[in-house]
């Protein structure tokens, strides 16, 4: 038809399968397999029904963003709020890669990156990982790789291989991209890892970008969050504002307030995430895979006789959901979740059953 000649052709990103249904052991999208904090459930009882009638108050000017300003002890000036930390990175692409030259980021990483750069027109180039799944710094250092870029974005620790690089490697891809912004993705960076947010007082090139959606249990909330220094957010500010004045809802900025104000129970929720995945690396290792060391909620493993889409379907046959791509480098990977222990327990036995 004539009109689509007209019409943005983009490859769009699949998310994980969503089953309902009782009895459905669901470890593919590294939900929280704990509640929200319960302050989040007595506020949701508090909510004033009157308010729905009115558009909710612009993120900047919230609660929840003085909330996340004491709890990071800094000003409220540098936050940036959004609607799941994929609006937040996907605003943070349209705002701050808008340079003739590729943006960098990892052949397998988070694989809405490039949805998004060819959304937007965005040239980029994927360096690949290490033999190990690891980021090569040299690849994103301009004077070693040869390669100007026009930005740079990775997950710290990086999806869905779990694996964390350390900070002063991170301090030195920002270091030696001074000219363009250096986005790092921390939606896990809660279950192990060290948040490189203080260098964003050393580095005014730095984005940091975090979730709701993984540590804090909120997924349903779609709470997402950026860090800079005062003009990047400005400029992400003024590009959420072109596209939409009120993107977030009147519940979610009430109700993510009590998440970062009981910060004992967000502690408690990780360590026993860390506490389960520890376990899950011992009885995974027991059942014949391997797996780089992950510092997410979630364990990508590979078996050393079935492979992973064998695995992966007959789980689904006995209603336990994990997440499988056959792309090139992991189409023998699944990346398992971490549930509660009884979950993984009954994942446990059903391998037992299958392999």
């Amino acid at each position: 038809m004539k009109w689509e000649e007209n019409v943005r052709k983009v490859v769009p990103y699949i998310a994980g399968e969503q089953p309902r249904g009782t009895g459905v052991i669901k470890l593919n999208t590294n939900e929280s397999p704990y509640p929200p904090a319960p302050g989040v459930a007595r506020r949701i009882e508090a909510l004033d029904a009157e308010q729905m009638r009115l558009y909710p108050a612009f993120p900047e000017q919230t609660e929840l963003a003085a909330e996340l300003a004491a709890y990071y002890g800094i000003g409220t000036d540098r936050i940036f709020i959004g609607d799941g930390s994929d609006d937040v990175l996907s605003l943070a692409f349209m705002t701050f890669f808008q340079s003739d030259r590729p943006i960098l980021f990892p052949d397998i990483t988070y694989s809405f990156y490039d949805v998004w750069a060819d959304l937007y027109r965005i040239p980029y180039q994927r360096q690949p990982l290490d033999e190990s799944f690891g980021i090569r710094t040299e690849d994103y250092l301009p004077e070693k790789s040869g390669i100007e870029n026009g930005g740079v974005v990775f997950p710290n620790p990086n999806a869905p291989t779990g694996v964390l690089m350390p900070l002063d490697e991170v301090e030195e891809i920002i270091a030696a991209n001074r000219d363009v912004v250096v986005i790092v993705d921390e939606a896990y960076i809660d279950f192990g890892g060290t948040s490189c947010l203080p260098l964003i007082d050393k580095y005014d090139n730095l984005l940091v970008v975090q979730t709701f959606s993984k540590s804090r249990a909120m997924a349903g909330m779609r709470i997402g969050y950026a860090m800079g220094n005062p003009r990047l957010i400005r400029y992400i500010n003024d590009v959420k504002y072109s596209v939409n004045s009120y993107t977030m809802n009147y519940a979610a900025l009430q109700l993510g307030v009590e998440s970062v104000r009981d910060a004992a129970y967000f502690q408690e929720s990780c360590a026993k995430i860390i506490k389960t995945r520890e376990r899950a690396e011992k009885e995974l290792t027991r059942l014949g895979f391997t797996f780089p060391k992950s510092y997410a909620n979630f364990i990508f493993a590979s078996h050393n006789r079935v492979p992973a889409q064998v695995i992966f379907e007959q789980l689904k046959q006995n209603d336990i959901y994990v997440r499988y791509w056959n792309k090139e480098r992991i189409s023998n990977y699944l990346r398992i979740t971490i549930g509660t222990d009884d979950q993984m327990e009954v994942l446990y036995r059903t391998l037992e059953r299958i392999l």
